[in-house]
């Protein structure tokens, strides 16, 4: 199914939807490939199949084979370090925050995208998994690197979107069940 077909699939009630994907699909702020991967990533983060499906096939071709495999890896990555680091987060023992993770992290360095784009998408995974430790830590590095608000707006907007439809599909096909 196109990403398209999704969108017109979507039950009346989520009008809203529909028109912020036409919106963020259209919108010139983030490049090309900063869009694609933060689709990608975010639609997997959500983990709805038909959306994962559908976005997927929409920009596959629009990515290297290198930088899809980071836009996937940064959902999968952030899908790990999400959860340890919310927790680290979250947790009242002190002595948690000074042990070492013990995760392997390498695809973080090598991800086979521009840094700061695994980095973008990497803030939008962890916007959907609520990690306030990676958000701010992920939000400090692209600043550091001077990248606009906008740009970090946009692909937030992308991550709310693929996570709402995908709570929408959800609950549509477990009511159709």
């Amino acid at each position: 199914m196109s990403l398209e077909a999704l969108r017109e699939s979507l039950p009346d009630y989520a009008k809203d939807l529909k028109l912020n994907l036409s919106t963020l699909l259209s919108e010139t702020v983030l490049n090309d490939t900063q869009k694609a991967g933060a689709f990608i990533s975010c639609a997997m983060a959500s983990r709805n199949a038909r959306l994962t499906k559908a976005v997927v096939e929409e920009f596959k071709d629009k990515l290297s084979p290198e930088v899809l495999n980071g836009a996937k890896a940064a959902a999968a990555i952030m899908g790990m370090n999400n959860i340890y680091y919310r927790f680290i987060h979250l947790a009242e023992h002190a002595e948690y925050k000074t042990m070492p993770a013990k995760l392997r992290m390498n695809v973080i360095a090598n991800s086979g995208a521009d840094k700061m784009d695994f980095e973008l998408w990497s803030l939008a995974v962890s916007s959907i998994n609520g990690c306030g430790m990676c958000i701010e830590s992920h939000d400090a590095k692209l600043r550091g690197h001077g990248i606009e608000t906008a740009v970090i707006q946009n692909a937030i907007r992308i991550a709310a979107v693929m996570h709402a439809i995908a709570g929408v599909l959800d609950a549509e096909e477990a009511l159709a069940a």
